[in-house]
């Protein structure tokens, strides 16, 4: 029997292009799909734990978002959680856009994730963060699940002054995730973009991606996943269009853009509380793919 859509029309399943691709490789990637759930699972079985090192315990952030408001900077909260990027991702990523053996650089590291899954898959990743604390906690992790003899890189420190020690290596491909302005704030270290204002985060995040760039190959890749955020008054700040402007400043060009599909998890609990204010809850996320 065949299966149609809303529309009627015939769905057509080709089992071949998930073998050949992971994925299908088409522009909305659903994660709640029970084969993306299956490799998620896979990957987080092999002991990751990303959420490590992450906390809001690490530092004060209780402190640093009311000395925030109390410089009149409003809507500074604490997040409930930190986020985990999803291992499955990183997977079929770097199978459509990293060569056998690739290289990999990652500004904004974060948890151990990008990093471990790019070793496993042998391919060799390179990521700088600013926090020790996140750093230690990615280098154990990876020991305890890759060889000793393949371990990805780790460096701590500011994004913008490590790149500039980097000028000898090319890469592949630049992979990140980085800070939502404010939206999740990671230290109050000086030189974390989380905790700036946005006119200030984004001179330091067009410097960063510009670095970056210049460390990508001719005809090599970059990729960010990135998603809206909205200022006090509710309006959304425009962080996707001002990312594509970066790079493009950057010399690179806007060459695909793919909507991650993320679970539904509290969308349903939020949403009448949204629809108070008109506000549709997101339940996505963007992937903007650049090409040198």
């Amino acid at each position: 029997m065949e299966n149609k859509d809303l529309f009627g029309e015939v769905v057509v399943t080709n089992p071949l292009l998930r073998e050949r691709f992971i994925e299908p490789p088409f522009s909305i990637l659903d994660t709640k799909s029970g084969n993306w759930q299956r490799r998620k699972k896979l990957w987080k079985n092999i002991g990751m734990k990303s959420e490590v090192g992450r906390d809001a315990t690490t530092f004060n952030m209780k402190d640093w978002a009311d000395k925030k408001r109390e410089q009149g900077l409003k809507g500074h909260k604490l997040p409930s959680d930190t986020s985990i990027f999803d291992p499955a991702l990183c997977e079929v990523l770097y199978h459509w856009f990293v060569p056998k053996g690739g290289t990999i650089l990652d500004p904004f590291a974060g948890g151990s994730v990008r990093g471990i899954v790019a070793n496993y898959l042998d391919f060799k990743y390179t990521g700088i963060d600013i926090r020790q604390e996140q750093v230690d906690s990615n280098r154990e992790q990876a020991l305890d699940i890759l060889d000793v003899n393949n371990q990805p890189q780790w460096y701590v420190g500011d994004s913008n002054l490590v790149l500039d020690n980097m000028t000898s290596n090319k890469y592949d491909l630049v992979f990140s995730c980085p800070p939502y302005a404010d939206l999740e704030v990671y230290s109050d270290m000086d030189g974390d973009i989380s905790n700036m204002p946005y006119e200030k985060f984004m001179k330091a995040y067009e410097e960063i991606i510009n670095k970056s760039c210049n460390l990508v190959k001719k005809e090599g890749y970059a990729i960010f996943v990135v998603g809206e955020v909205r200022d006090k008054k509710g309006n959304y700040i425009g962080f996707v269009p001002d990312t594509i402007k970066a790079f493009k400043k950057a010399g690179m060009h806007y060459y695909n853009e793919g909507i991650l599909l993320n679970s539904i998890a509290s969308a349903s609990m939020r949403a009448n509380g949204n629809m108070k204010s008109k506000k549709l809850v997101k339940i996505h996320q963007n992937i903007l793919i650049f090409r040198k």
